[in-house]
C-alpha cells in the first residue's frame, strides 16, 4: 500500500460538512490515517469568491497514482462538484499532494503537487499532520526555518480556525498573517 497526502478544500454550500462527506467518500479506496484541522483560508488566485475551509489528510491506498487521481476526481463528480472556471468556487476540491516519494512528471499528473509551495492553504495543514514533509526534493521545515518562518508560532493562529474570534481587527490580523505566510511560500518556491 502507497503513503498518500491528499489536500480537501470548499469554499460552496456548507463547507465543513462537505469536507466531512468528502472523508467519508474516499474509503474504501482510500484507508485515512491522519487529517489535520480545518483551516479556513481566503481564496488563491481569483480573489472575488467565498473563503474556503481546508484540510490535509494523510491515507493508504492500493491504487496506482493515476489511479487515485482518476478516483478523486470522479468523488468529487459524485459529491456535487460541476465543471467551472480554473481556481474558481467549488463545493469540493480532492488533490492528490503526495504518493509516497514518488517524483512524477507526465501530462496527467505531476507530483508532489507542482503548486504546493504557493499554498500556504496546504502547507499549514500539511505541517500539522507531516513529521517532516519534504517538497521537491527540500525538507519543509529546514525550509521555513532558512527564512526565518517560526511555523509553530503560525500554526497557533490556524488550529482553532473555526472558532473564529468575533472580533473584526483579530480576523484582519489574521488575514494579514495568512497573506504573509502566502508570500513567504512564494519565495520558497524560489529557493
Amino acid at each position: 500500500m502507497a503513503l498518500v497526502i491528499l489536500a480537501l478544500g470548499s469554499n460552496l454550500g456548507d463547507r465543513a460538512d462537505n469536507l466531512h462527506r468528502a472523508r467519508q467518500a474516499l474509503a474504501p479506496d482510500f484507508e485515512l490515517s491522519a487529517c489535520s484541522s480545518l483551516y479556513e483560508t481566503e481564496p488563491a488566485y481569483v480573489a472575488e469568491q467565498p473563503r474556503y475551509y481546508n484540510q490535509v489528510c494523510r491515507a493508504k491506498t492500493s491504487l496506482s497514482p493515476l489511479q487515485a487521481l482518476r478516483r478523486l476526481k470522479a468523488l468529487e463528480t459524485k459529491l456535487g462538484r460541476v465543471p467551472s472556471a480554473r481556481f474558481g468556487p467549488r463545493l469540493i476540491d480532492l488533490d492528490l499532494l503526495f504518493y509516497d516519494d514518488l517524483i512524477l512528471d507526465t501530462p496527467d499528473l505531476i507530483l508532489p503537487h507542482p503548486r504546493l509551495l504557493e499554498r500556504s492553504f496546504a502547507l499549514l495543514p500539511l505541517w500539522e499532520i507531516a513529521a517532516d514533509p519534504v517538497i521537491r526534493g527540500r525538507n519543509l521545515k529546514e525550509a521555513f526555518a532558512k527564512i526565518g518562518v517560526l511555523v509553530p508560532v503560525l500554526h497557533q493562529y490556524f488550529v482553532d480556525v473555526l472558532v473564529m474570534d468575533p472580533d473584526p481587527a483579530v480576523r484582519d490580523n489574521r488575514l494579514r498573517l495568512m497573506r504573509t505566510i502566502s508570500e513567504t511560500c512564494r519565495a520558497l518556491a524560489r529557493l
